[in-house]
């Protein structure tokens, strides 16, 4: 007769009988970046091994599409989330919302320290202070920096292991060399415009972002500037794209496959021990610096 009937099960009122959906909510800035989506598989490798299934939604970078995903799952009864915050996010009290309800909340990538919860990230100081110091080895003295909003710690952290890359080779840190911007393609490509303008050319980039980084290479060579030869690049999150442009780019590889297994086996921990005591725990990953020909100008002079 129900399938006479056509009969739906209704997830939501089985969930709340139960006491469990099954269901994990797992929220990231944008999904048109390899990063976030190799995240999220390595987040679906664990989790659909142990009979949860995945609802993915997206910020797109807005901290008011963020609060509206954040109530939409909670809505939905999930057992957990797993979240990237957004770059226009400054307050916090959506994700005490969660916390409240003893629902586990494990923070991915970006991270602040004002919540008290689980979090899996890379140490992007010490990606940026080599990503800066390789540079340096190529002979690069005045070298950019493309830091993105800094009320995100990410970006606060690769600025701080740029700036200390320098003062460590003696190179006097120029605040006119640090350039905020979201670190799209679209503003590295102006950023990229306002070097090329420069008096005193820069012959170094660290960027914040691979997308950043691609943008000002397309202006700086259009404008007759050869890369690595005249400016030497280095980006960060090794994106696909990044060993098939010319030239290839040098990056940070995130281990972003690994960062969405930790995240997966921290909420699985969790559940685990949810009646008992949980002291929050901050897992850190090692980053990889990917040399490729873009920062190498001492094969190239």
């Amino acid at each position: 007769m129900a399938k006479k009937m056509n009969y739906q099960p209704n997830s939501i009122a089985a969930a709340l009988r139960r006491g469990t959906s099954n269901l994990i909510g797992v929220m990231i800035p944008t999904v048109d970046r390899n990063f976030f989506g190799s995240v999220v598989r390595g987040v679906e490798e664990v989790l659909n091994e142990t009979g949860y299934n995945v609802i993915i939604t997206q910020s797109n970078d807005s901290f008011e599409k963020e609060k509206q995903n954040i109530k939409a799952l909670l809505e939905a009864q999930v057992d957990g989330i797993l979240a990237s915050f957004a770059k226009d996010t400054t307050s916090f009290e959506h994700y005490d919302e969660i916390v409240k309800r003893g629902i586990p909340l494990i923070l991915f990538d970006r991270m602040d320290e004002s919540l008290k919860v689980d979090s899996v990230v890379i140490d992007d100081y010490q990606a940026a202070y080599k990503a800066t110091e390789h540079l340096i080895e190529q002979g690069c003295r005045r070298i950019v920096h493309f830091a993105g909003p800094d009320n995100v710690s990410i970006y606060r952290d690769r600025q701080r292991g740029y700036e200390d890359a320098l003062r460590r080779n003696n190179i006097e840190s120029d605040p006119d060399l640090v350039m905020r911007s979201d670190v799209k393609f679209e503003s590295g490509r102006e950023l990229g415009k306002a070097i090329s303008s420069m008096v005193n050319t820069p012959d170094g980039i660290f960027s914040s972002s691979d997308f950043a980084a691609m943008g000002a290479i397309e202006i700086l060579k259009k404008r007759g500037f050869n890369v690595p030869e005249d400016i030497a690049v280095v980006g960060f999150s090794n994106e696909s794209f990044t060993g098939l442009v010319d030239p290839p780019l040098s990056t940070v590889e995130q281990h972003s496959k690994k960062m969405g297994n930790f995240t997966a086996n921290l909420f699985l921990e969790r559940i685990r021990n949810k009646n008992g005591t949980h002291t929050p725990a901050k897992t850190v990953l090692t980053p990889e610096l990917i040399i490729r020909r873009s920062s190498m100008r001492k094969e190239n002079n």
